[in-house]
């Protein structure tokens, strides 16, 4: 039995988070230092934590913080390299010449690519690309980050290369004494195969979702209606079978490894050859409408590109480029982003470049005991995608003929533009890090973390419906970590557990597990904060969480009735 106490105070670092960021709509800048010293209260004062191990906590989270924050510079220093070469023009307008509607852009790079990113790399590194883009195509900031967080937000129940599932799930299944290894295996190969089958009666509706938020946040209030979301029901259908059908058959036959990677690129084709026909294009063209009439709260320090409805005339903008795009070809613009998908397949761990890189990563800066505790914490230099984005934005000074100024002014930016998302990240890190700790201290009631705590006073409140909330949980553990395969790290183990108990079927329960794990992923704080970074608008995370809910909550209504009616069967 759940100590109601104990499960309130787990709960107040989250109050804190939903009443200061999405309530007051405070910045992540001053929320998280708030609800970071709530968290070390709670952990002092409930978990019986040492000084020494709140501390240690939230120092394994800044060394966490500082791979997020290498990953949005190297997404950044890639974007602005190639705005100051004129790329970013040249890139814009081969999406333009598909289609300008921005509707049809949503689906293209909001979901396709976004998936596709997913898929080989993971790690924030989506967002953290695709905003920058769409913000290039002249998409107002706020709406960048909302359509990149929504659109890859399906791709990420197989993550990077199937992450979040081995061992996300595998790892926490083979722990229990009962199940041996192989059961482990087969019970988590069936729990992936399960996921796939509910996102395709769920997440075909994701580009759609994605494509009515811009739309209705972001479109004229005066002209507001359904047409214009109904104009692209059929597009944005069709685009949604034509990931979910590949991506399933993956996930079922080959494995969790492929399904985003391959879904994005079959399911990106045939639309994209769909649209070339000139089949299921939108007849009226939508747009945003003139940069006059946006509120201030959309924009930040970044203008939107010359190819949108305003562009920036002030080079240290970024989205002014010192270069000409006219004579540059769309496939050298496009080198370097190629040059990245090809490094971040290269080093991912099912290759031998990337076994020898996670070996490397093991000489990379670490404290194995902090403070003198049994927390420890790494910077993985050599694995993170920051390092490759990095290397694809150094080859693409000699492939465009870059001077020193410009490489400068584009580094200087990029550098720049970190400081403000660098406090808030470190901050709901330090967070995170002393609730999923808070269990591991030697004198932590029950020995459960503020989390486990948190998912057994769920399970308990809601006992014979456990099915219809299973989901929650898997949103919940992503909200607070920020990450899918933590969340399932965290919580396979619980969700398995209470099915057994319940005697539910586990795959299905474990499915609702990953499925909310990866849509708890537009909520997560410092993927929101990462986004936002890169498109210069830090201090809007509570809107962008406000405005995600709805996909959120969608999901939580339509997969509690769906693991609910399949577990009755």
């Amino acid at each position: 039995m759940v100590d109601p106490l104990l499960a309130l105070a787990a709960l107040s670092p989250l109050a804190v988070v939903a009443a200061l960021l999405v309530g007051a709509l405070w910045p992540a800048t001053r929320a998280m230092p708030v609800a970071w010293a709530t968290a070390a209260i709670v952990g002092f004062v409930a978990w019986n934590m040492p000084v020494e191990w709140v501390l240690a906590a939230s120092i394994s989270g800044v060394l966490t913080a500082i791979e997020i924050l290498w990953i949005v510079f190297g997404a950044l220093a890639l974007l602005y390299t190639l705005m100051r070469a004129g790329a970013v023009d040249r890139i814009n307008a081969g999406f333009v010449a598909i289609s300008e509607d921005r509707r049809v852009q949503v689906v293209l790079v909001g979901f396709f690519l976004a998936t596709f990113l997913e898929g080989v790399a993971g790690f924030g590194t989506p967002a953290a690309v695709v905003a920058p883009l769409l913000l290039a195509l002249g998409f107002p900031p706020l709406a960048a980050v909302v359509a990149a967080l929504v659109g890859h937000a399906i791709a990420t129940t197989f993550g990077a290369v199937g992450v979040p599932v081995r061992p996300g799930v595998e790892e926490p299944l083979g722990a229990l004494e009962s199940l041996s290894s192989a059961e482990a295996i087969d019970v988590t190969l069936q729990a992936a195969g399960a996921a796939a089958l509910y996102q395709v009666a769920v997440g075909v509706f994701m580009p759609l979702v994605a494509v009515g938020m811009i739309v209705h946040f972001f479109g004229d209030p005066e002209e507001r209606s359904l047409s214009a979301i109904l104009e692209v029901v059929p597009l944005c259908l069709f685009a949604g079978i034509a990931f979910v059908v590949p991506f399933a058959l993956t996930a079922l036959f080959v494995g969790p490894e492929l399904p985003s990677i391959v879904g994005a690129m079959v399911g990106a084709a045939v639309v994209v050859a769909v649209l070339r026909a000139g089949y299921l294009h939108p007849d009226e063209e939508w747009t945003f409408r003139t940069r006059e009439h946006w509120p201030d709260h959309w924009i930040g320090s970044i203008e939107p590109g010359s190819n949108g409805t305003s562009s920036s005339s002030d080079a240290t903008d970024g989205l002014s480029d010192d270069a000409p795009a006219a004579s540059m070809s769309l496939a050298r613009a496009w080198t370097p982003y190629v040059l990245l998908v090809v490094l971040l397949i290269a080093t991912r761990d099912f290759t031998p470049i990337g076994v020898a890189l996670t070996e490397l990563s093991a000489l990379a800066p670490a404290w194995d005991a902090i403070l003198g505790t049994d927390i420890g914490g790494e910077v993985r230099w050599a694995y993170v995608p920051g390092t490759w984005l990095a290397l694809s934005a150094l080859a693409a000074i000699p492939l465009f003929g870059m001077d020193r100024g410009q490489v400068e002014s584009a580094w200087r930016e990029a550098g720049q533009k970190l400081v403000s998302p660098a406090v808030a990240l470190v901050f709901v890190i330090a967070m995170v890090g002393i609730m999923t700790e808070s269990g591991a201290a030697p004198n932590a009631p029950s020995g459960d973390s503020m989390m486990i705590v948190l998912a057994d006073a769920t399970a308990s409140v809601v006992g014979d419906v456990y099915p219809a909330v299973a989901t929650v949980v898997g949103v919940l553990g992503t909200f607070i970590t920020g990450s899918i395969t933590v969340s399932n790290l965290t919580f396979s183990q619980l969700q398995y557990d209470v099915a057994v108990q319940l005697g539910l079927p586990t795959h299905h329960i474990l499915a609702a597990q990953m499925v909310g794990a990866a849509i708890g992923n537009v909520l997560a704080i410092h993927n929101v904060i990462a986004a936002l970074a890169t498109v210069g608008l830090v201090g809007q995370e509570g809107r962008v969480v406000r405005l995600n809910l709805f996909p959120v909550l969608y999901y939580v209504v339509a997969m509690g009735a769906l693991v609910s009616v399949v577990t009755l069967l």
